[in-house]
């Protein structure tokens, strides 16, 4: 959510701070806006609404200048409006920000009572009246930072430009990412390392509590207490290349696309072809040892954890706890000494999720990590690092994030099982040689994408769907439901299967069409009994199965959709394929925004 960008430079800045929103709009927003300082004035354009219309107010009316700061809002405090758009700018000083000050509203009524004048409902305002103040007092920049920052609580990302000190940029975060990008002659920050891909490929990330200030010819970064700090300047490995669509309509569906070689890339880094083993990253904690698994997540990737979890006490034997990374914390979990604490996050960077990883931390339990972003703050608080290779996911809907996610808890678990003594070296080799079949299917899954475009007329205007699976079909279900819900805004819930009887089914009529994951195998007949009771009552169903299912249930369906005949172990990543492209076709026929849904963001930073 929201995206910062901020450029020292020795050229016109206006046009590539525009291109680095660009970068980051699918983070998720709904106003923009950039400042930069001409002629000893802070210059400030503001728009709500797509960049195109910051893009046109900047036709109009040009910001030109060799420093500035922008800005993609995702409203919190305050409706999406342009008086709401940073940047936030006082006659000295202009800031954006990303996250939430808890205190604002205190500090708000400090600053009013002094006589301030307050033009916009948000929580950020607060904050460059403060560092204002300081200035006005006669305080350098640095001086007035180190004394407003300590006053802030929550969480934050800052950029900070000041009118008389038109050659520095100031930046802070606590809690929110901001990346420090080093050029020739000028510098850079970022909220993450894919808005600064043209402008430079050195980049450093700041720390918890850091702080830095920003010249043409350097960067200068301080830490929680104001001591001057070192950290690492790094190859950043972003590419302007990996966030463009090609040939595809959507990002969505070019990442639905990449699958099959994501999933391949992910799984050799966990694979080893010539043994048929699973090899890990190298750890320092005996898993052994681990008697219980917690796993925190969120949205997609909590789902991915309700898979994980038939995985890991099918194969290791070992107990696992699920929860929401928003209500992990509130409920006073007992977490047993000892204990492995997973997170599974495409960003490493999601608030709740993060504040739950220190939580677990504080209790004593072993951190795993399961992330996109192997520079994220997850990935460097974590005991055991295990990063997918998905590459950069634009599209907000998460899907390939979501199958490396699978891929790489399919290999933890069954590792997992081997070292415990609970898997054969032959039923090792046989895991292995199933996950490897991944890729194919997921190649022959996507051959079916043009039938699966035929018949999303018949979901598009429903106002209700359900989707139904058992055992491990039943997270998939859930999962698309709420793809569908994401980008089509159709209203969906997916339930296991023998639960409809205990309620849902109520909702059954010929109005509302209901989606079933029933792969054959063991789980295949019960599920279809399920929805013989559905049909029984008037429901539409579409059966997603393979041929040998189809062939046994499909008469009768609205439609069907064939998927190729895999092993129990691989069906989640196959099956994930119809459900993204059911919701995804839904969308385009509906005209909805595919890529970047209404009110949501791609990564959630503030809680």
């Amino acid at each position: 959510m929201c995206g910062i960008i901020g450029i020292v430079g020795d050229a016109p800045v206006a046009d590539r701070l525009v291109d680095g929103l660009k970068r980051m709009e699918y983070r998720g927003y709904d106003s923009s806006g950039i400042c930069t300082i001409v002629d000893g004035q802070l210059v400030r354009r503001r728009a709500e609404g797509k960049l195109a219309n910051l893009v046109e107010v900047l036709k109009h009316d040009p910001a030109d200048g060799l420093i500035g700061i922008a800005h993609t809002r995702w409203a919190t405090h305050g409706a999406p409006t342009s008086s709401n758009a940073h940047p936030h700018a006082t006659e000295e000083v202009a800031l954006v920000h990303n996250g939430i000050i808890e205190n604002f509203r205190p500090l708000r009524e400090q600053m009013a009572g002094e006589g301030r004048n307050f033009e916009s409902q948000t929580d950020t305002e607060v904050v460059v009246h403060l560092v204002s103040r300081e200035v006005e007092k006669g305080r350098s920049p640095q001086e007035a930072v180190r004394e407003v920052l300590p006053q802030l609580r929550g969480a934050f990302a800052l950029a900070i430009a000041f009118k008389s000190h038109p050659d520095i940029l100031i930046g802070a975060r606590l809690g929110s990412p901001l990346v420090v990008g080093y050029g020739e002659g000028e510098m850079f920050l970022g909220s993450d390392a894919l808005a600064l891909a043209p402008l430079t490929q050195k980049i450093a990330y700041l720390e918890e509590g850091d702080w830095v200030v920003l010249t043409k010819s350097g960067a200068t970064i301080y830490d929680a207490e104001n001591n001057e700090v070192t950290r690492e300047v790094q190859a950043s490995g972003a590419t302007a290349a990996a966030i463009e669509k090609g040939n595809y309509r959507h990002y969505m569906q070019k990442e639905i696309y990449e699958q099959p070689t994501v999933v391949a890339q992910t799984l050799g880094s966990y694979l080893r072809r010539e043994d048929n083993s699973v090899a890990l990253p190298q750890f320092d904690f005996d898993l052994t040892a681990i008697k219980r698994i917690t796993i925190v997540a969120c949205g997609t990737s909590y789902y991915a954890a309700m898979v994980a979890k038939y995985w890991f006490e099918q194969f290791a034997r070992v107990p696992v706890d699920l929860d929401f990374a928003s209500e992990f914390r509130y409920r006073d979990p007992v977490l047993e000494d000892g204990g492995l604490a997973l997170f599974i996050s495409q960003s490493g960077e999601t608030a709740d999720t993060l504040a739950a990883l220190r939580h677990c931390k504080e209790n004593g339990q072993i951190i795993g990590v399961v992330v996109n972003v192997p520079t994220s703050s997850m990935a460097r608080e974590a005991d055991l690092l295990l990063p997918t290779h998905a590459g950069p996911e634009i599209g907000v809907a998460s899907t390939k994030a979501f199958t490396c996610q699978l891929a790489v808890l399919a290999a933890l678990a069954a590792h997992m099982a081997v070292k415990k003594g609970l898997m054969s070296r032959e039923e090792e080799q046989e895991v292995v040689k199933h996950l490897l079949e991944a890729p194919a299917a997921l190649n022959a899954a996507l051959d079916h994408d043009d039938d699966i475009a035929a018949m999303a007329h018949l979901i598009a205007p429903a106002r209700d769907v359900l989707y139904l699976g058992r055992g491990q079909d039943y997270p998939l279900a859930m999962e698309g439901a709420l793809k569908l819900k994401e980008i089509s805004y159709i209203h969906a819930e997916g339930y296991a299967s023998g639960e409809m009887k205990h309620g849902p089914i109520a909702l059954i009529d010929e109005a509302v069409p209901v989606i079933v994951l029933a792969p054959s195998g063991p789980l295949f007949e019960k599920t279809v009994s399920n929805m013989e009771e559905v049909r029984a009552r008037g429901g539409q169903v579409v059966l997603i199965s393979d041929a040998e299912g189809l062939a046994l249930a499909g008469e009768g369906c609205i439609a069907t959709i064939e998927m190729p005949n895999v092993h129990p172990l691989i069906a989640p990543l196959v099956y994930s394929v119809p459900v993204q492209l059911l919701a995804y076709h839904t969308a385009c026929v509906k005209g909805t925004d595919v890529d970047q849904p209404r009110n949501l963001a791609k990564s959630v930073t503030v809680e």
